[in-house]
């Protein structure tokens, strides 16, 4: 099974916070769910999903749209189905391909909306020239 296709439907994005006002210790908790699988031809299968970004009280940027799968897309079917979820190594596959489609989206809208970015931004931690000595792998270096 592969995902061949993504299409975002909607977008919503809300700030509950007014300009200037500094919340400390800000939760973001992500949430992919799919919503719906339906078989779209015998190899293909769409998926529908909603990706939420929740600020806790702060705000939330939500996404809905779909995926269309390729694969053996009957077994899917079935156990969409009947039990309402999807088998472990396709959950996975769908799961990752929302996030990883969803978030650069969310971060543009949180940039747009003034939240802070969706997930922990890098940490840049400049040493001191004497200090190379001291680490333990070679990595890239920043002036």
């Amino acid at each position: 099974m592969k995902v061949i296709g993504y299409e975002a439907s909607a977008i919503e994005a809300k700030r509950f916070s007014q300009q200037g006002e500094h919340l400390v210790n800000i939760r973001i908790d992500h949430n992919s769910t799919v919503t719906r699988i339906s078989k779209a031809s015998d190899q293909t299968a769409s998926a529908e999903f909603r990706f939420t970004a929740n600020y806790s009280g702060m705000g939330y940027i939500r996404i809905e749209g779909s995926l269309l799968l390729q694969g053996e897309v009957d077994p899917l079917i079935e156990e969409w189905s009947s039990t309402g979820s999807m088998p472990g190594q396709v959950a996975n596959l769908v799961h990752n391909a929302i996030v990883g489609n969803c978030i650069p989206t969310a971060l543009l809208i949180a940039r747009d909306i003034r939240l802070p970015p969706p997930f922990p931004m890098p940490r840049i931690n400049v040493q001191k020239k004497g200090d190379a000595s001291k680490r333990s792998q070679p990595g890239p270096e920043f002036a």
